[in-house]
C-alpha cells in the first residue's frame, strides 16, 4: 500500500478547522485516545510485555493508534508514544513502576549532568519514533490526518530533574530561580531536540503537530512566559510549516494555562488547546481570529450518562459558537476507568450537535 499523497486525504476537516477554513461540523479528536480504556489496548500491551516495548515496537504502536478509528468515526489519528522519549534518548534511563508512573534511572541536577547533554538526533537516536509514523501514516491510506507530538521543555524538564512524576517541582523551582541560567541551559538544548524531533515526524508523515505543556500552568505568570512559553515560541518557528503542498498546523496545549491565552495565541502557533477550566466562549473572544482553539470537555464528564454528556457537549458548542477554528476534544487525556461506549456517546454527540454552527 503507497503512502497516501495529500490529494488523497479523505477527511481533511481537523486540518481546515485548525487553519481556521470552513468545515461542515465541527472535527473531533481525544487526548490518549489509543490508551487503557480500551480492552484492545490492554490486549496489546499485554503483547508487547511493557509500555516501551509498545512504544518501540512498529507494528503494535501503528495497532494501537488505529484501534480508536476502528471503533469511533474521529476526524484525526494521533501517533502512539510517550512525551519522554527525548530525555529517554539522552541516556537517562526511562522506566516505567506500576502505579507510579515514569521515572529516570539518572535525572538531571547538576551542572555536570545539564553540560553532558546533547541535542538528540531523531531520525537515528529515536528512529523507532519515525519508523511508527511512516507505518502509521501508509495504513491510515489517507483515511483522517496523523498527529504528531512532543512534550514541552519545561514538562520534559520537570521530570528530568525530579527524576519523575512530582507534586510540588520543588527541586525543579530550586534550580529555576537559585540557578536560572542552568535551567535556562537546560530549556535550549530540550528546545532544540524538540525541533529535530517533531520536524522528523513531520517530513516521516505527521500532518499537524502538538505540543504538550502538561506542567506549564505549575509555575508563576512571569516564570511561564521566560521558562515555558518562551521555548514553545521558539520551537513554532523552528517548526516545518509546510509539506506536500499542505500546512502544518501546530497546536500548543498548557493545562492549567488559562490566564496565558493571548500571549500563547502571539506564539505563532495555529491553534490553543484548552483545558477544561477556561470557557471556551470568552477564550474566543480573548483570542480572536488569530488562532483556533481545541477543546475542552472535561474528561470525567465521561463517567456520566450518556445524556449528561450529550449536554454538556453541546454547552461546549454553544460557547464556541459559529464558524470555524474550533477542533473538539477533551480537556486533558482520557482516563483509564471511562466506558468506551460513553467516549462513543460524546463523539456522537458531536457529530449531531455540531453541523449547525457551521452553516
Amino acid at each position: 500500500m503507497s503512502e497516501a499523497k495529500p490529494s488523497e486525504l479523505k477527511n481533511d476537516r481537523f486540518l481546515r478547522a485548525l487553519l481556521r477554513q470552513p468545515v461542515d461540523r465541527t472535527p473531533v479528536w481525544m487526548m490518549r485516545q489509543a490508551g487503557r480504556y480500551l480492552p484492545e489496548y490492554r490486549a496489546a500491551r499485554s503483547q508487547a510485555g511493557s509500555f516501551m516495548d509498545l512504544c518501540r515496537n512498529t507494528e503494535l504502536a501503528c495497532e494501537v493508534t488505529l484501534q480508536p478509528l476502528e471503533r469511533y468515526p474521529l476526524d484525526a489519528a494521533i501517533l502512539f508514544s510517550d512525551i519522554l522519549t527525548i530525555p529517554d534518548a539522552m541516556g537517562l534511563g526511562l522506566y516505567f513502576e506500576e502505579g507510579e508512573g515514569p521515572k529516570f534511572r539518572k535525572p538531571v541536577r547538576t551542572e555536570a549532568d545539564i553540560r553532558r547533554l546533547e541535542v538528540v538526533n531523531s531520525e537515528s537516536d529515536l528512529d523507532y519514533v519515525m519508523n511508527a509514523v511512516r507505518t502509521i501514516r501508509r495504513e491510515l491510506n489517507g483515511r483522517v490526518p496523523l498527529i504528531g507530538f512532543s512534550g514541552s521543555p519545561w514538562t520534559l524538564a520537570t521530570y528530568m530533574v525530579e527524576g519523575g512524576s512530582s507534586r510540588d517541582f520543588a527541586r525543579c523551582k530550586e534550580m529555576l530561580y537559585s540557578r536560572p541560567e542552568l535551567m535556562h541551559q537546560l530549556l535550549s538544548v530540550l528546545a532544540d531536540s524538540v525541533v529535530d524531533y517533531l520536524n522528523a515526524q513531520i517530513r516521516a508523515g505527521a500532518q499537524a503537530v502538538q505540543i504538550f505543556d502538561t506542567w506549564g500552568g505549575a509555575l508563576s505568570h512571569s516564570a511561564y512566559r521566560e521558562f515555558s512559553l518562551h521555548y514553545m515560541e521558539r520551537i513554532v518557528a523552528g517548526l516545518i510549516k509546510e509539506r506536500d503542498g499542505r500546512p502544518v498546523p501546530s497546536i500548543l496545549f498548557t493545562k492549567g494555562g488559562g490566564q496565558w491565552l493571548e500571549a500563547m495565541a502571539e506564539s505563532g502557533a495555529s491553534a490553543l488547546g484548552l483545558d477544561w477550566t477556561t470557557d471556551i466562549g470568552a477564550a474566543r473572544a480573548r483570542v480572536g481570529d488569530r488562532v483556533a482553539l481545541q477543546g475542552n470537555l472535561d474528561p470525567a464528564i465521561l463517567y456520566a450518562t450518556p445524556e449528561r454528556i450529550r449536554e454538556e457537549v453541546a454547552a461546549i458548542l454553544a460557547g464556541f459558537g459559529q464558524g470555524s477554528g474550533h477542533v473538539f476534544n477533551l480537556g486533558h487525556g482520557i482516563t483509564p476507568k471511562v466506558d468506551p461506549e460513553h467516549a462513543g456517546a460524546m463523539i456522537e454527540a458531536v457529530h449531531e450537535l455540531s453541523p449547525k454552527y457551521h452553516l
